[in-house]
């Protein structure tokens, strides 16, 4: 129900609410821009952007979008494409201009999906190819930072102390999961100002100063000190009108078509959440042009995409925000932190991130179907032929083998191929199952609310 008049309260409320989202914008944004391989500095800064222009024209009131895992996953796909193959094939490129470009392009195709109102096809994305790669997504996570923290697969691992790192990730992923457990125990009343990654990135960096360990600390690598700092940064990033070559443009325009979708989806996911506890529906053509508009704005600085963020919108929500205020206060207040802090921001340690990213993949994860499939099993003692033709439409709680059959291939696609064969092939292959082989007997589909976690998930 709109009001006729704003109260001073009211505009206080969600400039608070908005200062204590931002410090988790900040922590997760430097956390992303790391697993990007963009770097802190514009992860962090594409959190503040992203989210200051999506709260003002999108078209769900009360949200906070930034850089997700899902997404800066396939970032970070695309950076190791421009800075390897992407240079062997046109030796001229600019690889940071052509990751740019992707991200332009992308901002077109979602602009286009607003003009044509593509918002209202959500509701086709079974459950089950939803829970498919976001596991998917949540194991390519957990792949790139053991790589990284072991030096496998070609990447390079910390340098310093292999042990001391080894400490620093561990102590960072218990951490995040305890400090936050902790709160909601000993503290309820101001559980929800204790962000469990700030303060565990806090904890861990001043044992690493008090220890002196040996190991890498995050590189800015950028600064903001003043607005000649930002131009320069766009006029460094900014692609020229010689890099648009037909050449470039096929090879970028398939990581744009499968930033699009993933922005698509994960964007208009969280809206259903977010509709539901605001009680009024998500303007989705409006939305998408806002997330339009916003990866072309990190695109020119070379920012991370975003997409509505889900823990963060729902810590908006839980904070009393009601207007729009409260999301652009979080951009705001990530840019004052950003300047504020980022002579701190370089004793963190490297290892630190790589902890709260094991917690990220964790975060997405989703395990419900999995736990209640094994159960199922295990109570009922289903061989696999019988499980796959046995009728559930009276069980409240029931996992197929067909379903679970299509949650695995959804994330082998994902890991192996990419997002848009994960979802475009399972998505045919569940309509085909349900429309043409098992009409008379489909699947149910999961239930959001009772048997998948991913809408409750972070980003």
């Amino acid at each position: 129900m709109k009001k006729n008049a704003v109260s001073l309260s009211e505009i206080i409320t969600n400039i608070l609410a908005g200062l204590t989202v931002s410090f988790v914008a900040l922590s997760l944004g430097a956390a992303l821009g790391i697993l990007s391989e963009r770097g802190a500095f514009v992860g962090m800064l594409s959190a503040a952007v992203a989210v200051i222009i999506t709260a003002s024209i999108g078209g769900t009131r009360v949200k906070c979008s930034g850089p997700t895992a899902p997404l800066t996953v396939i970032t970070a796909i695309i950076v190791g494409f421009a800075h390897d193959e992407l240079l062997q094939s046109v030796p001229t490129a600019n690889a940071d201009h052509f990751i740019n470009i992707v991200l332009f392009l992308t901002a077109g195709i979602l602009l286009l999906m607003a003009l044509f109102k593509t918002g209202k096809y959500i509701q086709y994305i079974p459950n089950v190819v939803v829970s498919g790669f976001m596991n998917g997504i949540a194991l390519l996570i957990w792949i790139d930072q053991i790589q990284k923290l072991f030096g496998l697969g070609g990447k390079t691992s910390f340098e310093g102390d292999f042990l001391q790192n080894i400490f620093i990730v561990i102590g960072t992923l218990a951490l995040s999961f305890a400090v936050p457990a902790l709160a909601n125990k000993y503290a309820p009343k101001y559980k929800n100002y204790i962000s469990g990654t700030l303060f565990t990135l806090v904890i861990m960096t001043t044992i690493a100063i008090f220890f002196d360990f040996h190991v890498e600390k995050i590189v800015l690598g950028e600064s903001l000190n003043s607005f000649s700092d930002i131009t320069a940064l766009i006029s460094a990033q900014l692609p020229r009108v010689s890099d648009f070559s037909i050449q470039i443009l096929l090879l970028a325009l398939p990581f744009a078509f499968q930033l699009s979708v993933l922005i698509y989806l994960d964007t208009l996911l969280t809206s259903l959440i977010l509709d539901k506890m605001l009680g009024e529906p998500t303007k989705r053509s409006k939305e998408l042009m806002a997330q339009g508009v916003a990866t072309a704005a990190v695109a020119s600085f070379g920012g991370l995409p975003g997409a509505q963020a889900t823990i963060r919108s729902v810590l908006l929500i839980k904070e009393n925000a009601t207007m729009r205020l409260a999301g652009v206060m979080v951009g705001v207040f990530v840019l004052i932190e950003l300047v504020l802090f980022q002579d701190i921001l370089g004793f963190i340690p490297q290892a630190v991130f790589s902890g709260i990213l094991f917690k990220v993949g964790y975060d997405v994860l989703d395990v419900k179907p999995f736990t209640l499939y094994l159960g199922e099993l295990l109570s009922r003692k289903l061989n696999f032929f019988t499980g796959i033709f046995l009728s559930h439409k009276e069980d409240k709680i029931f996992v197929t083998h067909r379903e679970m059959f299509l949650i695995l291939l959804t994330v082998i696609l994902t890991i192996a191929f990419d997002l848009i064969t994960a979802v475009g092939v399972s998505t045919l292959l569940f309509y085909f199952i349900n429309k043409v082989i098992s009409k008379h007997n489909p699947m149910r589909d999961l239930k959001s609310s009772t048997e998948s976690e991913v809408l409750n998930k972070e980003d």
